[in-house]
């Protein structure tokens, strides 16, 4: 079986409900797309800690860890999976019917509609995921780091950085964070109406400014811990 008759046999099981719908799956796919945008942000935030020195890095991570008796960090952590959860099955289910509504490609294809990180989302996303369960392994487990110490996350976080490779695929890996929040970020602006020829400037500088902001603020971490000014 192909992969459109795949899609198209998966797009009958799952009925004419709303998740079955593209709209339904697309909006599983903004909603789940703005929490872990709410997540990169409130991460980001929470790491410029790191230039606060030792003390404020691991007072953050304490706090993450007692919040609610401890029990706050795992429900944080199992309400992400499953943002992570819907928003690459939405994804995945779209891109599946798209293309097999489409099944052969054309001869010259046009990319006037659509931008360089719109097409790139696919692979992005790949990385991004690979991304993240090494980052879990890395400095959430420990299981992947060189010099894990479970009680000092401010340490592990600069010896983690100060290997090249890993700071470097930290910065590939934000810099397929931004494609991905420019993108949706101007995708759920079009989708609340403000797409318009008065607006889509507006658009444009509010997409890039929050991208521009968090993945700045977040490759500034391994190069700040390579250049020695965090150590």
């Amino acid at each position: 079986m192909s992969v459109a008759e795949k899609s198209i046999a998966g797009a009958e099981a799952r009925g004419h409900g709303f998740l079955a719908s593209s709209v339904g799956r697309k909006v599983v796919m903004a909603a789940s797309g703005i929490m872990l945008f709410g997540f990169v942000t409130v991460h980001m935030l929470g790491n410029t800690q790191a230039y606060m020195g030792a003390e404020a890095f691991n007072g953050y991570a304490k706090f993450l860890h007692t919040m609610v008796h401890g029990d706050g960090i795992w429900v944080f952590r199992a309400v992400l999976l499953v943002a992570v959860g819907l928003h690459i099955w939405a994804a995945t289910t779209l891109t599946l019917d798209n293309n097999a509504a489409r099944p052969v490609g054309y001869r010259a294809q046009q990319n006037v509609a659509s931008t360089w990180s719109s097409r790139t989302m696919r692979w992005s996303g790949v990385i991004l995921a690979a991304f993240i369960v090494y980052h879990l392994l890395h400095l959430t487990l420990g299981t992947v780091h060189p010099a894990f110490n479970h009680d000092n996350p401010y340490a592990n976080f600069v010896s983690g950085f100060k290997v090249p490779a890993v700071a470097g695929f930290y910065i590939v890996a934000q810099l397929c964070l931004g494609l991905h929040m420019w993108h949706g970020v101007w995708s759920f602006t079009q989708s609340l109406g403000w797409s318009h020829p008065r607006y889509d400037g507006l658009r444009r500088n509010f997409a890039t400014g929050l991208t521009v902001l968090v993945v700045g603020v977040n490759i500034s971490y391994p190069i700040a811990v390579l250049t020695g000014f965090i150590r």
